[in-house]
């Protein structure tokens, strides 16, 4: 591992050191090694390789929920691997990442935007982390910080939420959050491999949701 890559692991150590278990420095590896093993299934090129393990890296520094902003992220690993001489071009790339990586960005997008190999790789290792039995435990470990309730009968899911209504959405139930987001992301994958991976994290949330109402009645 290089030097930069190194210093790149530290520096977000650091700037997650105050956050809950669902977005902490384990989420960031998981996401990291994902990515790499999409990046060798899709048969990328170094460079591109190298590209994608710094954006899933830095990915979730000073994340929209926890930092306000939506674009404090952005700035802080723009900020970053300049302060390092990374060359620009790739810094540039870097960041196209970062800023269209999430969820919410592509809720709000009028028109489609280019999706390079970088983003469509890390954002499928991304999405996949949030689905599967990890993608409930991080749920659950999200909604717990922020005191949502399990489930509310009175709140139902806005299964076509937009980003206005995502964003705004703080106090849902964490239940909700399987049909405003989570299980929408299996058809959303832009890789091949990352499709097929999702599969059977898809199933496990459905059989999960599943299971979790029969208990209530």
């Amino acid at each position: 591992m290089s030097a930069l890559l190194q210093a790149t692991e530290e520096f977000v150590k650091t700037e997650l050191q105050g956050n809950d278990g669902s977005h902490d420095w384990f989420h960031i590896d998981r996401v990291r090694n994902l990515a790499l093993s999409l990046a060798d299934e899709e048969q990328v090129t170094a460079e591109e390789k190298e590209i994608i393990h710094f954006a899933a890296l830095l990915h979730d520094i000073k994340d929209w929920k926890y930092s306000g902003s939506e674009t404090a992220g952005v700035e802080a690993a723009k900020e970053f691997l300049t302060k390092h001489n990374y060359p620009q071009d790739k810094v540039g790339r870097i960041v196209y990442v970062i800023e269209n990586l999430g969820f919410k960005t592509e809720l709000g997008q009028s028109s489609p935007i280019k999706i390079t190999t970088e983003l469509a790789i890390v954002q499928d290792a991304d999405r996949l982390d949030a689905i599967g039995a990890l993608g409930i435990a991080r749920t659950f470990t999200y909604g717990g910080s922020r005191n949502r309730a399990l489930y509310d009968p009175a709140v139902p899911a806005i299964e076509n939420i937009s980003k206005a209504q995502y964003v705004k959405n703080g106090n849902s139930p964490s239940i909700n959050h399987f049909y405003e987001k989570l299980f929408k992301l299996k058809d959303m994958m832009k890789t091949k491999s990352g499709q097929r991976k999702a599969e059977s994290r898809h199933k496990f949330m459905e059989e999960f949701v599943q299971r979790f109402y029969a208990e209530i009645k």
